[in-house]
Formats: structure tokens, C-alpha cells, sequence
């Protein structure tokens, strides 16, 4: 979370966590509005953010400091994570982890609702009862669909727009849902 989403969540102003922090407010304002990054400020600043915040200093800088990995990447990762754990161990450890919330906060939906289409998939296919806690995000989708990039590329290679086409009608519905195009999560290598 952003310290903007911090302190909306905290109820708390600019001008109060200035105030108490001792930071002055236009070096809070700056980073707030991006002009100023907070991986480039001070530990001192940090800290007296972080305290007043009451979070560690680690949350304040994850979403800065953690790269964000290619969606392809993201996509073949958790399939390789479905194929070494099995379908119920790889439930219960995502669901455990709360990946879904944690990427949806970071507004990293692609990521959030293909973790979602998969455990909605997995518990389908597995007859296990959909976990409640999602019901909100479930009701999201993409504006534009993503398609892997394989489909992109052949689609490029050969021009034929009925590729693209083809490969969302053979989605899986749980991923369409969402505007996502997969059509197989264990056949990985």
C-alpha cells in the first residue's frame, strides 16, 4: 500500500501526519503526489513516516522497492506453483497468503483476478465451495482482454484476427470472466 492509501485508510490528513511526524508538509506533500520518491528520502524520514503511520518501514517502501514482473511471467509462475503443489494445497496456500487482496491493493489487477480465475477454477474442478472473502473482487473485470502472448504472436505472424478470436472462445470461464484469455493451467513445462 501507498502512503496516500495508508492514510485514507487511516482516516488521518497531510497536514496531521506532518504535524506529528515532524516531517515537514511539503516534504510530505511531495511524496504523496510522486514528486518525491520515498526510496530516495531519507532512513530518518522513513522512520518518523512509518511510526506515525504505525507501520514498518519495510511496508512503506515494498510497493516501491518490489518489481512488478511481466504478466506472462506472473501467469506461467502460478502454474508452475498449481503443478508442484497440487490443486487443494495450492487453495489453501493462496488463500492463506491473501495474494488476491495484496495484488488488487496494489492495483495489479491482471494479477489479482487471474489468481482469483484460478482458484475459482481449481476449487470448480475439485468441487470445493468458493471462498466468500473474494465475492467483491469478483465482481471486477478488465476493461481490454489479455491474451498470452503466444496468441498475440501468431495472431502478428500469420494476420489472422480469427486466431484471437478462436483462443477466447476455448477460454476457460472462470478467466473470461474477468477478460482474461487462458486455456491451460497445468500443461507447463
Amino acid at each position: 500500500m501507498n502512503v496516500n492509501e495508508i492514510m485514507r485508510e487511516k482516516h488521518v490528513s497531510k497536514y496531521r501526519v506532518a504535524k506529528n511526524s515532524g516531517i515537514p508538509y511539503m516534504t510530505l506533500n511531495d511524496i504523496c503526489s510522486g514528486k518525491a520518491r520515498l526510496d530516495k528520502c531519507s532512513a530518518y524520514t522513513v522512520y518518523k513516516l512509518a511510526k506515525e503511520l504505525d507501520v514498518t518501514m519495510e511496508e512503506l517502501l515494498e510497493p516501491i522497492l518490489t518489481p512488478r514482473p511481466a504478466f506472462d511471467l506472473f501467469r506461467s509462475n502460478v502454474c508452475h506453483r498449481l503443478k508442484e503443489l497440487g490443486d487443494i494445497d495450492f487453495l489453501i496456500d493462496t488463500i492463506e497468503s491473501d495474494e488476491i487482496t495484496t495484488y488488487y491493493k496494489r492495483a495489479w489487477y491482471p494479477e489479482s483476478l487471474y489468481l482469483l480465475a484460478m482458484v475459482d477454477y481449481i476449487s470448480r474442478m475439485n468441487d470445493v465451495p468458493l471462498c466468500d472473502s473474494y465475492n467483491e473482487f469478483r465482481k471486477a473485470k478488465l476493461r481490454s482482454v489479455i491474451y498470452p502472448s503466444s496468441v498475440i504472436a501468431a495472431a502478428a505472424v500469420s494476420g489472422d484476427s480469427k486466431i484471437k478470436e478462436k483462443a477466447r472462445e476455448s477460454s476457460i470461464p472462470e478467466f473470461m470472466r474477468f477478460n482474461i484469455v487462458e486455456s491451460e493451467v497445468r500443461n507447463v513445462n
